[in-house]
């Protein structure tokens, strides 16, 4: 399976993970000049920024750690312009990441943990 194929497996997942869980996808892989978001989700009056980071597992580091600063204000960018975008939206924004590890990719179990308020 190829980088591409795996990550749109995470995100789907991810996708699915949120909709079980209460949260409305509002947008996938939302993409502008200053960035990209994987996933904009809406629960009550929260609007959360999600990334999205699948591993194999967490021997080398957790996935969350891949959230680089340099990322972590591309993202901030982004989400900026989309809450512009946005104005008549009267919710409180927060940057989430979900961590899924896959130790057999697509054909085995899925371990997945969602961090709120992961970074600011």
């Amino acid at each position: 399976m190829d980088v591409r194929s795996l990550g749109a497996f995470g995100e789907e997942r991810a996708a699915r993970y949120l909709r079980w869980h209460g949260y409305r996808i509002l947008e996938r892989n939302f993409r502008c000049r200053m960035g990209e978001i994987d996933i904009i989700a809406r629960k009550g009056r929260i609007l959360a920024f999600v990334e999205v980071k699948l591993r194999r597992d967490d021997r080398f580091a957790e996935a969350r750690e891949f959230v680089t600063t340099a990322k972590q204000r591309r993202i901030l960018a982004a989400a900026q312009l989309y809450l512009s975008a946005h104005p008549d939206e009267d919710l409180q924004p927060r940057f989430d990441v979900l961590e899924l590890y896959a130790p057999k990719g697509e054909s085995g179990p899925l371990h997945i943990n969602h961090i709120e308020d992961a970074f600011m």
